[in-house]
């Protein structure tokens, strides 16, 4: 259900990467999210850097929401970055085990071919 990888890039590293792979891919940044930085506005110390990615391909997305509404619960897609044991970790809810909750196979291909790319974009956040 989750995909992992792990990279010796900082977090600001790969967060630099992991956009221009997201639009090397036809994918778009949403929204970041920086937990360390949103917890501690609210008064909660909290001292390790956290990113999370919510991504989308607006033409996938409305695939599936034509389809079933409820998939809405799962959109966008997101990938969190991450420390962990001197590395920094990428990583994302698979999209077809999501879907998979929903009960929906006639939408598995595309859950498949988000799925494909957003792992490719990670790859090459890891890697580029």
């Amino acid at each position: 259900m989750l995909f992992k990888l792990s990279t010796d890039k900082s977090v600001s590293e790969a967060a630099a990467a992991l956009q221009a792979a997201v639009q090397a891919n036809r994918f778009g940044v949403m929204q970041v999210h920086n937990l360390k930085e949103t917890m501690t506005k609210k008064g909660v110390e909290f001292g390790r850097e956290c990113l999370i990615f919510e991504v989308c391909q607006p033409q996938q997305a409305k695939k599936v929401l034509e389809e079933n509404m409820s998939i809405s619960t799962m959109l966008p897609c997101r990938i969190s970055l991450y420390k962990e044991g001197g590395k920094t970790i990428l990583a994302t809810l698979k999209p077809t085990a999501l879907l998979a909750m929903l009960n929906v196979p006639q939408l598995e291909t595309v859950a498949q071919d988000v799925e494909e790319t957003i792992i490719k974009i990670m790859k090459e956040a890891a890697t580029g």
